[in-house]
This record gives C-alpha cells, sequence and structure tokens, in this order.
C-alpha cells in the first residue's frame, strides 16, 4: 500500500517550516516537556475525548484515552488529547440533539485547528456518536472511532434489568400503585452496575453499531462492554492504527459511502435499533455528501428481518449479545443484505472483516429462518398528518395498534400535557390517540425525547399499557409503545399536526406506512388562516443559531451551513 512521505504530515507545516510561527509552535511544545524528538517526522494524533464528571456513560474514558495513547506511541506518533464536549444523555437538559451540532462544529474545528494528522473519536452516549463522525466527517483527516461500549447487565430480585426500558415500565407500575417507593429506589439502584452507555439496544448501541457498519470502528469493536479486558486492548488498537491511517492517507470520505451507509441502515434493521437512528445516519451523510433520505429507510426496513433478539425489542441485552458473537456474528448472518466491498479503517473490506465470524447463541442472534420479526424494526409513515415523513419503532409497539382509528386527544405542548394527562376528568379511553405538538427541533426546543407520551393515569389503572401516541418529538432508544415520532414537518414550522383539534379522527396503517388526519380539507384550511407561529423560545445565543439554521427532522437536524461542500483552505500558519 502506498504511504505518504514525512514532508506530507500537515503537523510538520506547523512544526517544521522555516520563520518564526514554527519557531515559536517548537518553543511552546519544549515549555511543556516535549523534546524535537516527540514531534519531529511522525504523525500527531488528536484524541477527541468526551469524558467529564457528568458523563457518567465515559466515566472509563479517563483510563481509555491513557490506552489510546500507549497504541500511538507504539505505533511511533504523538498522541495529543484535546477534550471535546461532555453530552451525557441523561444530565444535559433539555436534552443533548440540542447540541449534537455544537459537538460536530466543535470535533470540526478542534481538528482543523490543530497540528494533528489524524485524529481518534472517543465516544458512545447517544449524540456523541454522531456528534463526533459528523465533525470528522467535514473536517476530512483519517479518523478512527473509539465506542464506549455497553455497560453490565442490570440485576433486581433475581431478574436483568435494561436501561431505559425498565426504567419507563417500573414507572408506569408506580404511577399505578403495584410497586411501592421502596422497591422503585430498590431498582433504582440496581439498574446501572458500570461504566459504559445503555445495555438495551437504545440509540448508545445502535449508533456505534453503525459507526462499526459504516467501516469507521475496527471490527468487533461496538459490542465489548466497557469493563471487558478487551475493550482496553481495542482502544491501543486504535491508537496504533490511526497512525497506520494516516501514512496510508485513509480518510472517512473513502470508507463511508452510499454503499456502506446503505449497509449501516441494514445493520440497524436487522438489530431493531432506535428510531434515532434515521435522524443521526441521515445527518451523517449529509456531512460526508452521500445522498439518503427516509424512503432508504423504509425500502431496506421491508427485506431486512430483525434478527437480535435484544430489549426493547426482545428479550436479551448487550453484554448477552457481546457473548453471543456480537456486531460480527450478526453481519456474519446478513451478508446477502450487505456490500462486502465496503472499505474499513482496519484496511480490510466488510467481508475480510467477517471471515470466521461465529454466533454462539441463537436465541440471541436469531438465524434467518426464525427471525423475531420478518421487517425491520423501523417504519417510515407518511400520509396528510406527515406530509415529509414520520417514524415508529413498530418492532417494540403493540400488534393490536399496527392498524387503528382513534379520536384525538391533544396537548399542545409538553407543559400542556404534564398539567392534564393525569386529570381524571380528561376525555380519554384505550382507543383514543394521544397527540403532543411543538416537540420538535424549533418547537420544543431542540427535539428532545418527549415521544413516549405518558399513559393517563386513570387507563393505567385498568391495566392499559399501550396506546397510538402521536407528536414531533423523539424518543429514547430505549423506549417502546405503539408511539409515532419525528413527525414532519413540526407543529411550530406549521405543518399540519399543528392544526390537529380534540375529536378530529385519525387513521394508523403501519404496514401501509399511512398516518392520516381524516378532516376536511375546508376546515383545515380554515384552521391554518387562524393558526400563528409559536414565540421563539432563544433571542440569543447557539439557541438562537439553532433555531435560524436546523434542518427538520427528515433531513437529519444538521445545520444548513454544515452540509458537505468545498473544503475549508487549510489554516495560514505564517
Amino acid at each position: 500500500m502506498k504511504r505518504i512521505e514525512v514532508s506530507d504530515l500537515r503537523s510538520q507545516r506547523w512544526f517544521d517550516a522555516p520563520g518564526i510561527r514554527s519557531f515559536n509552535v517548537r518553543t511552546r511544545a519544549l515549555q511543556m516537556g516535549y523534546s524535537r524528538r516527540d514531534f519531529e517526522k511522525k504523525p500527531v494524533i488528536a484524541i477527541l475525548n468526551t469524558w467529564s464528571d457528568f458523563a457518567q456513560c465515559h466515566s472509563h474514558f479517563k483510563q481509555r484515552v491513557e490506552e489510546v495513547k500507549r497504541g500511538v506511541l507504539q505505533a511511533g506518533g504523538l498522541p495529543m488529547e484535546l477534550p471535546a464536549m461532555s453530552l451525557s444523555e441523561t444530565m444535559v437538559k433539555p436534552t443533548t440533539m440540542l447540541y449534537r451540532n455544537f459537538l460536530a462544529m466543535e470535533a470540526e474545528e478542534l481538528i482543523w485547528s490543530h497540528p494533528v494528522d489524524g485524529v481518534v473519536l472517543m465516544g458512545g452516549c447517544d449524540k456523541t456518536t454522531p456528534g463526533l463522525i459528523m465533525g470528522a466527517a467535514s473536517a476530512g483527516l483519517p479518523a478512527i472511532f473509539v465506542p464506549a461500549g455497553p455497560m453490565l447487565t442490570g440485576r433486581y430480585r433475581g431478574r436483568p434489568l435494561g436501561s431505559g426500558s425498565d426504567n419507563w415500565k417500573f414507572w408506569d407500575e408506580r404511577r399505578a400503585g403495584t410497586i411501592s417507593e421502596h422497591q422503585w429506589h430498590d431498582m433504582e439502584a440496581s439498574l446501572a452496575r458500570s461504566p459504559g452507555h445503555c445495555m438495551t439496544m437504545g440509540t448508545a448501541s445502535t449508533m456505534t453499531s453503525a459507526a462499526e457498519a459504516l467501516g469507521l470502528t475496527l471490527p468487533g469493536a461496538a459490542s465489548i462492554p466497557a469493563v471487558d479486558s478487551a475493550h482496553a486492548r481495542m482502544a491501543s488498537d486504535c491508537g496504533r492504527r490511526i497512525v497506520e491511517l494516516v501514512w496510508e492517507d485513509v480518510r472517512p470520505q473513502s470508507i463511508a459511502t452510499r454503499a456502506s451507509f446503505l449497509n449501516a441502515v441494514a445493520v440497524v434493521m436487522a438489530l431493531g435499533g432506535s428510531t434515532n437512528a434515521v435522524i443521526h445516519l441521515i445527518a451523517m451523510a449529509g456531512r460526508f455528501g452521500v445522498p439518503l433520505t427516509l424512503r432508504d429507510f423504509d425500502e431496506v426496513s421491508r427485506v431486512t428481518p430483525v434478527l437480535a433478539n435484544l430489549r426493547p425489542s426482545g428479550a436479551h441485552l448487550m453484554e448477552d449479545f457481546y457473548y453471543a458473537g456480537g456486531l460480527r456474528g450478526i453481519m456474519s448472518r446478513m451478508t446477502d443484505r450487505l456490500d462486502l466491498s465496503c472499505l474499513t479503517v482496519s484496511g480490510l473490506s466488510l467481508g475480510e472483516t467477517l471471515m470466521g465470524a461465529e454466533v454462539f447463541d441463537d436465541d440471541v442472534i436469531r438465524p434467518l429462518d426464525r427471525p423475531v420479526a420478518s421487517e425491520g424494526g423501523i417504519a417510515i409513515l407518511t400520509g396528510s398528518l406527515a406530509p415529509d415523513g414520520a417514524v415508529i419503532k413498530h418492532s417494540a409497539a403493540s400488534p393490536n395498534l399496527s392498524r387503528h382509528q382513534g379520536r384525538a386527544v391533544v396537548f399542545e405542548d409538553r407543559d400542556d400535557l404534564a398539567r392534564r394527562i393525569d386529570d381524571e376528568a380528561l376525555e380519554v379511553d384505550e382507543t383514543s390517540v394521544l397527540v403532543m405538538k411543538n416537540g420538535g427541533a424549533v418547537g420544543a426546543p431542540g427535539l428532545p425525547e418527549w415521544g413516549a407520551l405518558p399513559i393517563p393515569k386513570k387507563l393505567l389503572a385498568k391495566g392499559v399499557r399501550d396506546m397510538v401516541r402521536i407528536s414531533d418529538a423523539r424518543m429514547s432508544g430505549t423506549s417502546f409503545g405503539t408511539c409515532i415520532l419525528h413527525v414532519s414537518p413540526e407543529a411550530a414550522r406549521g405543518g399540519p399536526l399543528a392544526l390537529v383539534q380534540d375529536g378530529d379522527l385519525i387513521e394508523l396503517d403501519i404496514p401501509a406506512r399511512r398516518i392520516e388526519l381524516c378532516v376536511d380539507a375546508d376546515e383545515l384550511a380554515r384552521r391554518r388562516d387562524a393558526w400563528t407561529p409559536p414565540a421563539p423560545f432563544f433571542s440569543r445565543g447557539y439557541g438562537r443559531l439553532f433555531a435560524e439554521h436546523v434542518t427538520s427532522a427528515d433531513q437529519g437536524c444538521d445545520f444548513d451551513f454544515l452540509h458537505a461542500g468545498t473544503a475549508t483552505p487549510e489554516p495560514k500558519i505564517y
């Protein structure tokens, strides 16, 4: 394989150019205790680390970054850690989705503005994976992704617990009065037992798996539990490999092609992955200049069965998945649905990375003739209520609600929902369709995970555990239920969702991929004439930038000015 010359190293424009600017760069490196041998004639590797005291999923990254550095040093590179924005899914409000683009911008600018030749991306908690990859795509330097890995399985009273999924289930039981406060707190202390991201097939595991399917991680990296010793070895392997990627001049653009994005979509479907993957993969593809639409997701879903028996669509958790064969195992069972010629950061094709892959538990990773579901876990809906599309994780929905007609019970926003959902006077029954407006990117703001609308308390007491629920918000990848999400255009932008009123008939037909608002066109026109958009939430700062430039959910919610285009010129050193 052809290798670049030392003179081609980007970092040497800072360290080894004639003139006073390079003198200053070398002086400051010497000030930090480095010698000239540390930075001369070798690749400088940026390690973008999203560790913080608030980032519980990444609490092991203090150690992992040292293991990445060890690999870089062993391969003859100079590792330089650059802290990047921490996006703890549970800690950051109103939603980390508001700041995914912020992290992407920061990642791009950190890479572009520093004297580095390649980058190791350390992430895993939901928005960190797409944010880092989006930024690296725009920066265009050789890059490799280190997934944080899932936490260990939770345990409570002899049964396994899955983060997110069991939160919601136990919370419904708590609201219904079937468990005590003491039991609730016992469960709370039993759910998260180690560093790492959610061990369900939520957004975190979905997106790290998608990154591996894209070819941006080492083979098998996404499935390793965070505290397994194999995870530390993988981190060092990534450090060694990024140095080789620099010398080989392999950049993400040669790996993340349309074919590899379709591979990632197929893997997400086979995993029963998070609906959030739709937004993130479209945004990531946009940074690479790769066309990817909602139609692609639905077409792939229709021909890709769910093979991973993982919560919330199935029974098991990520620790089980890893020991059953992990992502390599499941991909080895769906090779006829993948483009095996796609390149990966390992230097091998996807097909070559799957050689020798096996499945060791046919209940966790199902064979093709015994899938969890015959179609992929995500369906794309269109119709008069969602002209630009909506998303449902139908593998985690109630089959009896896949075709449903019901009268709308409408909430204008999340505050309205919180005030009235448990009101005994609320006119609602199990056939009703719960509708929440203004949960989108502009309306909420930030497209938060409000889409798993709670079941009214009086219906919980009667045993109701699922209803058709519709919003322009997202929901956690760990959630379940018949929740129609990402309705586009969103209500705050004047989509039909903004016009829905109590009592309107709504028709859902998942097999036909339809979601219809059964209201006369003249009546809708009258309502539109009377509609006024909500006042902006932000008057200044990043939030105002977000509201003015964020694209809609069906387009990935990236900023319109960050899509792929002409490469940014290299910074001037003189």
